[in-house]
Parts: C-alpha cells; structure tokens; sequence
C-alpha cells in the first residue's frame, strides 16, 4: 500500500516512524520545504515527491500532517482524488468545514478518519473498558488534565487561534472525544481560558461538562506547564475510582 504523507513537521515526523516501522506500507513524502521532506524520506526510507498533486496520483491513502487552518483545503482534495484520507486531529479548524469533509466523503465513497489516537492508548483504553464494565459502579465525577509547554510549530502556527483553535481545539479535544466514548453524550457545557499574550490562542482552558447520564467531569487543558507533558484522570463512581497519571502510574490504579 502506498501512503502520502502530507506534512513533514513535527507530526509528519511521529507519522513516518510509525509507517517506516511497517512492512506493507510504501511511504512517499510532500512538504512545501522541498529539503525537509526529502530529510524525513531520507530518515524513514520514503520517496521524496515534488508536488502534491503528484503525491495524490500516486498514493493509495493520503496522510494529512498539517497546520489545522489547512486540513479541510487538502482534505477535500485528497477526498476528490479518491483517496482514503487520514487527517490529524482536529479534523478541521471549524464545525462546518468539518461537516464538509464528512460529507465529501460519503459522496464520494471513501474512507475518513481523524487521528484521535488516545483511544488507542493503554490508560486510556483500559479506563474506558472498566467504565463500561461497571468497575466503578455508576459514574459520578471526573477530572482529566493533559498539557505541557507550549507548542509553536512553523512560522508560531500554534499560538494564532485563527490558524489553531488553541488549546481547547488542538488538545482538549483528545479527552472530550474520550469522555464522550466513556460516558456518553454530553447536555451541558461550560469553559473558560486565558492567553499568555493578547491575539494569541488560549494557552489554558478549565472546562466542565455534564452527561445525559449526570455525571460531570472538569478538564484542564494547558500549555502553561513548563515542566513537560503529562496526562492525568480520575474517575470516582458509586462503587470505586480508578487514576492514571503518566509520570507516576505504570498501571492504572483502582481503590474501591
């Protein structure tokens, strides 16, 4: 299978490790620095392509690791070109343009997804199967925090909310989208976030969300924290509570 990696930034980098480490994927790589792309080809024993019109005529799938503000323009593309597409997380910068890709997409038959990868995680994924296990009984609280330094990216993509969404659309979004998968949908939602610097995104948002169900949880999302990244959550429930904190659990914990 012949994959087009669209992006050779920091994502774009994570991405072709991972594809190099495979054996059934021939990885071709685009980047609008012609050098960089070539860099990270040369590093993951991909093929340089020149331009993305020629990476759309000569991959099976499209890998999307771009600046947010770009992922519905190629997307929509890589979609109209028949491509099966991955796009990182967010999908879009907006609701609408999001709906847009969904939409493209059914039209035209091909597979979608958006790299929500925390569902994939161990923590993470464990966390939700006791959940839904009953390990805890019915749940009633939770508090998530992830975050870490602030990103920049090329050009400080990251800290222009226009180009962004800030913290709450680039990294808050991994743990609603495992909240919702753990707990179900969401009746009512509050958040507030600050900025460092006036015209830049929020670099740390407190948000609390209320289930159908009534349970609640608090996210904190920050890119405030210059001692590193860190995950954390907590869910408490009628009959016990499980943890995780990447700096200090191997394991989940569970007290009931």
């Amino acid at each position: 299978m012949k994959v087009g990696l669209l992006g050779a930034g920091g994502m774009g980098r994570v991405h072709a490790r991972q594809y190099a480490r495979r054996g059934n994927v021939e990885l071709l790589v685009h980047d609008r620095d012609p050098q960089r792309g070539r860099d990270l080809a040369e590093a993951n024993n991909a093929t340089p392509i020149d331009s993305i019109d020629e990476l759309l005529k000569k991959a099976d799938a499209i890998d999307v690791c771009l600046p947010t503000h770009l992922h519905t323009e190629l997307g929509l593309r890589a979609i109209a070109a028949g491509r099966a597409v991955m796009i990182e997380k967010p999908l879009s910068r907006t609701y609408e343009e999001g709906l847009k890709l969904v939409e493209a997409a059914e039209n035209a038959n091909v597979p979608l997804m958006t790299a929500q990868v925390v569902r994939f995680f161990a923590d993470f994924a464990t966390g939700n199967r006791l959940v839904k296990s009953g390990a805890v009984g019915t749940p009633s609280a939770v508090r998530v925090r992830r975050g870490g330094k602030a990103p920049m990216g090329s050009e400080g993509w990251f800290q222009n909310l226009e180009l962004s969404g800030g913290v709450l659309l680039d990294l808050a979004i991994h743990d609603f989208d495992w909240l919702r998968w753990t707990l179900g949908e969401v009746s009512f939602l509050y958040s507030r976030s600050v900025g460092l610097q006036d015209g830049h995104g929020p670099d740390y948002a407190l948000t609390t969300l209320t289930f159908d169900s009534g349970a609640v949880a608090h996210v904190e999302s920050t890119w405030m924290d210059p001692t590193g990244f860190r995950t954390t959550f907590e869910v408490a429930g009628s009959k016990g509570l499980i943890e995780h904190d990447s700096r200090t659990n191997a394991f989940l914990r569970t007290a009931t």
